[in-house]
């Protein structure tokens, strides 16, 4: 994966509607008076290839939550310019997708609004996690083998039955799997939250 930090930083467009997370997480926390409860933000990212499939990570078997899927995603940093900056990075860490745009929010559900609280695995820390939705450049996927083993690009009835016709894809958690329903959901009625 050759491609500066600058590019990953710098390369995509933000909708308006995500002005609210073209903030740093520290602001965001800030903002909405979240600082003494939250200990940090997280990103998932939702990508989806021409034919429709939304691309999902299978956990390390060495990591919390072995051999579970997800959108790729992690923490926001502290040197993240803003919570978009972190979504990028981590989808570039994880994925090795360059993203082009960010176009909306994704919440849990039609009528749930976004950020999903969490705890870390030793439940010592509690995390505000956003998801959205980005377009990228290329669909060449180049996972980091630290942190997930697979990836699949699956249909909506695939991530319903947390199985495709190759193999089981057991989703880490309920509220990640909210958020995949959600993100095709949104895809049909013309990707706005």
């Amino acid at each position: 994966m050759i491609a500066s930090n600058a590019a990953v930083q710098s390369a995509f467009r933000v909708d308006d509607s995500l002005q609210g997370w073209n903030i740093s997480a520290k602001e965001w926390l800030m903002k909405h008076h979240k600082a003494n409860d939250i200990d940090g933000l997280a990103t998932a990212i939702a990508v989806f290839d021409t034919r429709g499939r939304l691309l999902i990570v299978q956990r390390a078997a060495h990591d919390s939550m072995p051999n579970r899927w997800e959108l790729p995603g992690g923490a926001v940093d502290d040197d993240d310019p803003t919570i978009l900056h972190g979504a990028a990075r981590e989808l570039f860490e994880e994925a090795g997708l360059l993203a082009q745009s960010f176009t909306h929010v994704i919440p849990a559900g039609p009528q749930v609004a976004p950020g999903n609280v969490f705890t870390n695995s030793t439940k010592t820390k509690r995390w505000c996690q956003f998801a959205f939705h980005a377009t990228v450049e290329g669909l060449r996927v180049q996972l980091d083998p630290n942190e997930h083993q697979a990836f699949f690009w699956a249909m909506e009835d695939e991530i319903r039955a947390q199985q495709s016709a190759e193999q089981d894809l057991p989703i880490t958690k309920e509220a990640v799997l909210a958020i995949m329903i959600e993100a095709f959901r949104l895809r049909r009625t013309g990707m706005k939250a």
